[in-house]
């Protein structure tokens, strides 16, 4: 067995830098988050897979502290309550796990950050446009050529790598960015 260090960092390197192309996008995420928060509203977080640990990642950044103590901000994760989960895609099918979540819970004004390597997930694609249809701004951590999302949130960050892996080292190091806009 051998690992390939560096083509691996290689390709790494690739999607780090389509992070660094996408600056501006993200300090604009960053303002919308921040004009969310002023307004008392709040983020919500969905995703499939490692994407929903980036969700999930995410909102307790927010809600606890990434690196100083400061006030928490409103962020929650659609993906972590196993009961919700379960009973949703039970009773509307697993397309439905975020959308009703996000029924329930989020209210105009507020926002949802959509994670999706492929761009393509059913239910996260259900969950925008709910959004959309309710006054929800989105945003999109996305990969590859950003799928069918890529036309649906409002603000598309798309990471142009074809291996999941990449893609989700890319979209850690996005939310960590937003993170640390909120504590300066």
């Amino acid at each position: 067995m051998a690992i390939d260090v560096a083509g691996a960092l290689s390709a790494h390197r690739e999607a780090i830098d389509a992070v660094e192309r996408l600056g501006d996008a993200l300090e604009e995420v960053a303002r919308r988050m921040a004009a969310t928060f002023e307004e008392g509203g709040s983020v919500f977080a969905c995703g499939n897979g490692g994407s929903a640990s980036d969700a999930q990642h995410f909102a307790a950044e927010l809600t606890g502290r990434y690196q100083v103590d400061r006030p928490g901000f409103p962020a929650i994760a659609l993906t972590t309550d196993s009961s919700a989960l379960t009973s949703i895609g039970n009773d509307y099918g697993f397309e439905a796990i975020f959308a009703r979540q996000l029924a329930s819970l989020a209210r105009p004004g507020d926002l949802l950050l959509a994670i999706s390597t492929s761009g393509d997930s059913a239910n996260v694609i259900r969950a925008v446009l709910h959004a959309r249809e309710h006054g929800i701004r989105s945003v999109g951590l996305l990969g590859r050529d950003g799928g069918a999302l890529a036309e649906l949130v409002d603000h598309p960050l798309i990471v142009p790598a074809d291996a999941t892996a990449r893609i989700q080292e890319a979209h850690i190091l996005m939310l960590h960015l937003l993170c640390e806009a909120f504590e300066g």
